[in-house]
């Protein structure tokens, strides 16, 4: 029988997280892991009678993305190795059955995907900030089928530093700067900051030039994104989200030929400053397509485009190029500007 399973959230973030639910901070009783967190499941109240063999098993059964070595034998390592535990860290037997409401926590094994061929650039670090180039493509935390692909993954095996967490989120096919936290006991307070928009933004994007959009223009709707669905909205109601236009700029003939190398024969191109006021899902994107100049390269406006047709040499053009903001721990103005071309999107040329 299969029933749904109440995800309960997973922590991406870190051994501490926070869960909004009753307000409690747990406590992962299992490390991180090669730079993955373990995965931590409530036992549904109307689940049928289960052993937490069983429970584990019918969990990576019904992934949407199975690794093909978790088989039976991976599965009884986990028990073996004492890896599948409840809230204290207490190992379960294989055999133990499972109450509602029942906590349990286990490693999954990432399916294999394909390989991100783009580098993450270092921008700055120091002892509490990590601030990097996320190339286009790569996600900024395991999401559905980019686990290991991830930002955060990449980073905590590059450095050894399982510690490490976004203070922030980019959208995978969006280059350009993110911070990242190194001290679990400061995460949330760089998270807050961004949280509460105290982050001063500037973007790139890469669209046809447009008459109708000239420095100063200033976007305002309400956008709203229902969940499982690709594509945010316009719809009536209080404005929930405002961008202004900085800059407009004709790109260069030599850029607009590396363009259409890309793209294949294209009208010609402008480069955008966008500054967002607010932070709602694919904003700029959303923003862009409706005053008639869509971003180049965005597989989900005006159409939705499969993922497997994605080419990881021909990016959406869309940059993070600045973040600013009065550092919460110090008091002291921070900037940090990426190195990447909005033409390129991947690449660690300077622009």
């Amino acid at each position: 029988m299969i029933w749904p399973i109440p995800w309960v959230k997973k922590s991406t973030i870190g051994p501490m997280i926070e869960l909004i639910s009753m307000g409690k901070r747990i406590v992962q009783p299992l490390p991180v892991r090669d730079g993955l967190n373990p995965s931590r499941v409530r036992f549904p109240d109307d689940a049928p009678p289960m052993t937490a063999y069983e429970f584990v098993e019918h969990l990576i059964a019904t992934q949407r993305y199975v690794h093909p070595d978790d088989d039976a034998a991976a599965l009884d390592k986990r028990f073996a190795d004492q890896e599948v535990v409840d809230q204290r860290g207490n190992p379960f037997q294989p055999s133990d059955m499972m109450k509602a409401g029942m906590d349990i926590w286990f490693y999954r094994i990432p399916a294999p995907e394909k390989v991100v061929p783009h580098q993450i650039g270092i921008i700055h670090e120091d002892a509490e900030l990590l601030v990097v180039d996320k190339p286009a493509f790569l996600a900024t935390f395991p999401r559905g089928s980019h686990i290991t692909e991830s930002v955060l993954v990449r980073m905590r095996r590059q450095t050894g530093n399982q510690e490490l967490s976004p203070a922030h989120r980019l959208d995978r096919l969006t280059s350009g700067v993110l911070v990242l936290t190194k001290k679990r006991e400061i995460r949330g307070v760089y998270q807050e900051l961004f949280a509460r928009r105290e982050v001063d933004k500037v973007y790139e994007a890469i669209a046809d030039a447009n008459p109708q959009i000239a420095t100063g223009t200033v976007w305002e709707h309400r956008m709203e994104k229902e969940r499982g669905e690709f594509k945010t909205r316009l719809v009536d109601g209080p404005i929930n989200a405002r961008t202004e236009v900085n800059k407009v700029i004709p790109v260069t003939d030599s850029e607009q030929a590396r363009l259409e190398e890309m793209h294949g024969p294209l009208p010609p191109q402008a480069r955008y400053e966008l500054h967002p006021l607010t932070g709602r899902t694919h904003q700029l994107r959303l923003h862009m397509f409706t005053a008639g100049s869509p971003i180049l390269g965005d597989p989900v406006y005006p159409d939705v485009l499969p993922v497997d047709a994605e080419d990881f040499d021909i990016p959406m053009h869309l940059l993070s190029r600045r973040l600013s903001f009065v550092d919460p721990l110090t008091g002291t103005p921070r900037e940090f500007v990426s190195h990447l071309s909005p033409i390129l999107g991947t690449l660690l040329n300077p622009v």
